[in-house]
């Protein structure tokens, strides 16, 4: 129980907050948002506020955000030949009423024979029980209450993404992953300041008969460069010990105010089923507030770094075990609960990282994909084609759904079905 609670927090967090930057940058482009929900699935509660209905949904997990658009008015479900309950003030429309879970004080039946909700704003048809054809003007933030009972303010043209402009859809798309990115920094500063001290570049220990004491390396030592690429961190340092490909490695560092240079040879063991490249170090730790900043901007590079290696290594030789789904995360949970809060956090922090760089990808459906729309439609100067935009779309969403299926069923193999 207390690995899901934590999955669904974590997982809750990382959506809601990269859904969260969409919504706050659509917001002030002027795009109508049309629902903030909560979790997916049947709706449990509803508040509309400030244009926007804020929903909380059955399962809890994640969310999403719906923006007023060219996809969103196709989809209307209000359809001619329908009876509605219309609400009116001064004749004119500002409730349309198609679900039977609700009912509007003073609405009338309506029967709907033509409408426009985008551009001339109206409806036209019957009131029950009158022959008289009526045509009724609808107010540009009239609500319509969904068939499941949700009630959202209609989307009129000017209030779509698509009425944006080219810069404000840009920073629209990109923003999920830019909040996800903002959180990661954020949680490893607060796990960098929760932590006794941080890791330095300074040796703390040299193990006997290891590699760094065999080079001359001593306690105190602070490393400067790896093979001439400067040091900031001790987890860069870590990464250039274990990416390097040489058999030897050129380490310079300072001792007493001066520079030295000499060479190291990496020991391979095997940790966990892996086999890695040690020198038989531990760094020197530090509480200075300063080093704790640092520590989380580089924990944070480090990672960036390390998710670009893994996703041109999936293209290099693409396998589902270097994938995971929910259940992979659910699993990684587990293992991060298992050894507290701070554990925890750093996990999530990794995690929202992944999934910011996972959406920049330029595969259609995916953020990264509407950012290359968006940069294709700068070089050539007129917005994309819109049926073009929905073909690639649709092939993408269904390129991820069976990318999904393949991804969830390979974790349950891998984790349940040995």
């Amino acid at each position: 129980m207390q690995t899901l609670i934590t999955f669904i927090l974590v997982f809750g967090v990382i959506v809601m907050v990269h859904e969260f930057g969409h919504f706050f940058f659509a917001k002030k482009a002027g795009v109508r948002v049309r629902e903030f929900a909560i979790g997916m699935g049947p709706k449990l509660f509803q508040k509309q506020y400030n244009g926007t209905t804020y929903t909380l949904r059955i399962l809890p997990v994640g969310g999403y955000v719906r923006m007023a658009s060219r996809a969103e008015a196709e989809e209307n479900p209000l359809q001619a030949g329908m009876t509605v309950t219309v609400g009116l003030t001064d004749q004119v429309v500002d409730q349309i009423n198609l679900s039977d879970q609700v009912e509007i004080i003073g609405g009338r039946p309506f029967v709907v024979n033509d409408f426009d909700l985008v551009d001339d704003l109206y409806l036209e048809g019957y009131f029950e029980g009158d022959a008289i054809m009526t045509r009724l003007a609808v107010d540009h933030d009239a609500t319509m209450i969904e068939p499941d009972g949700t009630a959202v303010l209609i989307a009129p043209r000017d209030t779509q993404f698509e009425s944006a402009k080219l810069w404000q859809r840009a920073l629209i798309n990109f923003a999920g992953p830019m909040n996800n990115f903002l959180l990661t920094i954020i949680l490893f500063v607060g796990v960098a300041f929760a932590l006794p001290g941080v890791t330095t570049t300074n040796l703390d220990h040299v193990q006997n008969h290891s590699a760094a004491m065999q080079a001359g390396l001593k306690s105190g030592d602070q490393i400067e460069k790896i093979d001439g690429k400067p040091v900031k961190s001790w987890q860069a340092m870590q990464t250039q010990v274990q990416m390097s490909t040489s058999k030897n490695l050129t380490v310079t560092y300072q001792r007493a105010g001066k520079s030295h240079e000499t060479t190291v040879t990496p020991q391979t063991k095997t940790v966990q089923g892996q086999k890695v490249r040690q020198i038989g170090v531990t760094p020197a730790m530090t509480k200075a507030p300063g080093a704790r900043l640092n520590y989380a901007w580089q924990v944070t590079v480090q990672s960036v770094t390390q998710i670009w290696h893994a996703i041109i290594g999936l293209f290099q030789n693409f396998s589902l075990n270097k994938l995971g789904g929910p259940v992979a995360i659910y699993k990684n949970t587990q293992t991060a609960s298992a050894f507290g809060i701070i554990s925890v956090i750093s996990f999530t922090a990794m995690l929202s990282i992944n999934l910011g760089m996972m959406n920049l990808l330029p595969i259609p459906a995916l953020d990264g994909g509407k950012l290359f729309l968006n940069l294709l439609e700068a070089i050539f100067r007129r917005p994309i084609s819109e049926k073009f935009e929905l073909g690639l779309t649709m092939a993408g969403a269904a390129l991820l759904v069976v990318l999904m299926i393949a991804v969830t069923g390979n974790d349950l193999m891998r984790y349940f079905i040995k």
